[in-house]
């Protein structure tokens, strides 16, 4: 079953120096774009880390320091992940709580204003899980009948990816061949920003999910505490963390006026 669509999706994978999404950084990024019209682009780019990638990580993904030390940064790259992606919706395996933070926090380092609410994910993963409860390769044997060759290449991860969210339409009549529901289905809705510091409460307002003002509404923090604000934008919090609680405060200070 093809994608139904009313806008492009871009399916990518990320392979990276580690998983702190804070902290480490992207050695290669595969992305394949998917046109309403059914027409596909893909590009792969090698990722000068700016830092050493620790050999744990190079015998996941066989990337090594020597092999990306001419390669562009991302800061050089990000121009053109930005263009490829900014009109579209995203797609990946685990996206929503890796790969998507982590690309986050690369943009808003190279100074673009990455966010997403102009954009729908689907978590192929998350639809895997509830479904099916297993690994990529897995998934990829199971929906498609095929091994996966070369895996934890982030190009070959993303052709994967795609190919099983297709055989999953085919596979659940309960799934809607439309991107709006497919992100509805895959998210994980509790979390305001990607590392779930702030969270949402029942009535849907934006509470913090850590510390000492755990379960508390944000802007009542802000109120009564400003110098709270000043702690998360100055600690070793995700850039995107910083960015959501900014748009509350600002939201806050608006409401005065």
């Amino acid at each position: 079953m093809e994608l139904n669509l009313k806008k492009p999706i871009c399916f990518f994978d990320l392979e990276t120096t580690g998983i702190n999404v804070a902290k480490d950084r992207i050695v290669e990024i595969a992305i394949l774009k998917v046109y309403p019209n059914g027409n596909k682009e893909s590009h792969t780019w090698r990722v000068n880390p700016e830092m050493p990638i620790p050999p744990e990580s190079s015998a996941i993904h066989g990337i090594t320091n020597e092999m990306v030390a001419n390669e562009p940064t991302f800061k050089e790259l990000a121009p053109k992940v930005y263009a490829l992606i900014k009109d579209s919706d995203l797609g990946g395996f685990n996206s929503n709580r890796f790969d998507i933070p982590l690309l986050a926090e690369e943009l808003l380092r190279s100074e673009i204003d990455f966010d997403m609410k102009r954009a729908l994910s689907v978590d192929v993963q998350t639809i895997f899980h509830k479904m099916e409860k297993r690994t990529l390769e897995a998934a990829y044997k199971f929906y498609c009948g095929k091994n996966l060759v070369d895996a934890h290449s982030a190009a070959a991860d993303t052709e994967a990816t795609y190919e099983v969210l297709k055989s999953q339409l085919d596979k659940y009549d309960e799934l809607e061949n439309d991107i709006a529901f497919l992100a509805d289905f895959s998210s994980h809705k509790e979390h305001v920003d990607f590392a779930g510091f702030i969270s949402y409460n029942a009535e849907g307002f934006e509470i913090f999910s850590f510390g000492k003002y755990k379960g508390r509404l944000v802007h009542d923090i802000l109120e009564v505490d400003s110098g709270y604000f000043g702690w998360v934008i100055n600690a070793d919090f995700p850039l995107y963390t910083k960015k959501v609680l900014t748009r509350i405060r600002l939201q806050k200070l608006n409401t005065k006026f």
